[in-house]
């Protein structure tokens, strides 16, 4: 308890108080500077000034829990002081909240661009942004590599869906995931009673067959959209549809069965997936190709 005694709150007692603090602080008596400052914060508690002194004390005397409601308190202030700011991001930055000290100092910055510590401090703290979640990151790649190296034979399976995956070499979850329903279909003896077993035992995971070759397309897809839409300045265009294109009947089926629908799935494609399509041939090619340059696009290329 304070050696102060007042019943009276008020701004007066508050700055008279907040004045003796002061003193005692500057004497390097830091305990008393603490119970005068108490006795302020008690008779004004608005008065962001005291709420940083006492913070500021007990925050040196290791009263981080006190001194952290108090930081907090004074920062709601219409105008907080910019120090309060800095090292409730400090606190924050040592408990890891990084968003929420990036966003003290900002509001240093927006009210004092050329804060000198500021400007250092925000390096620091957008760099141990990237350091937490690049961990974050590692640790859910172990965690997801450890659920993939998972053996097949861990799970309860039947004794002929068991010998299908081992006659395909599908010896863990991961294995499962580069592979399609389409895949495992046409592998001799394999049905639907098999093919249902998988499913239900991926799903127990959260994964489904496929998943990896679907990752990696639309990773593929993003890339070759970012590159066309760096070439041709407008990303829009990838949008239209490949009707747009007024292609033959036999182009249009083709492109049918690869599920091209848009603009950007076509140039996603290249010339070797196209010609792979049943009865696709070099005048349907041709064709397309035209058609893609007079709109300033093309087919994708394998780097070589």
């Amino acid at each position: 308890m304070s050696d102060y005694a007042t019943d009276v709150r008020d701004t007066e007692t508050a700055k008279k108080y907040r004045d003796i603090g002061m003193e005692h602080e500057l004497a390097g008596d830091r305990l008393e500077a603490i119970k005068a400052y108490e006795v302020a914060y008690t008779a004004d508690p608005d008065d962001a000034d005291t709420s940083f002194r006492l913070a500021y004390n007990l925050d040196l005397l290791g009263e981080e829990d006190e001194a952290l409601h108090l930081y907090e308190e004074c920062c709601r202030a219409e105008r907080p002081p910019l120090n309060a700011l800095i090292n409730l991001a400090v606190m924050y930055e040592d408990a890891g909240k990084y968003s929420q000290a990036e966003r003290c100092i900002r509001q240093v910055l927006g009210t004092d661009p050329d804060h000198a510590r500021a400007r250092l401090y925000i390096q620091d703290i957008v760099a141990s942004k990237e350091m937490a979640y690049d961990d974050e990151n590692e640790a859910k790649k172990v965690k997801q590599d450890a659920l993939y190296n998972t053996p097949i034979t861990d799970f309860e399976l039947t004794v002929r869906t068991r010998n299908a995956l081992r006659k395909m070499s599908i010896r863990t979850l991961g294995d499962l995931l580069r592979v399609t329903e389409a895949e495992l279909r046409s592998f001799k003896n394999f049905g639907d009673a098999s093919l249902d077993e998988i499913k239900a035992m991926l799903a127990q995971k959260g994964l489904r067959l496929g998943q990896t070759v679907e990752q990696h397309q639309e990773e593929v897809k993003q890339q070759v959209y970012e590159q066309l839409a760096s070439e041709t300045g407008d990303s829009s265009i990838l949008g239209k549809s490949v009707n747009e294109l007024d292609l033959s009947v036999r182009a249009r089926k083709a492109l049918a069965l690869l599920n091209v629908a848009s603009l950007g799935d076509l140039c996603m494609r290249t010339e070797a997936e196209l010609m792979g399509v049943k009865n696709f041939g070099m005048t349907s090619l041709v064709e397309i190709k035209g058609k893609l340059e007079e709109m300033g696009l093309g087919l994708r290329k394998l780097e070589s």
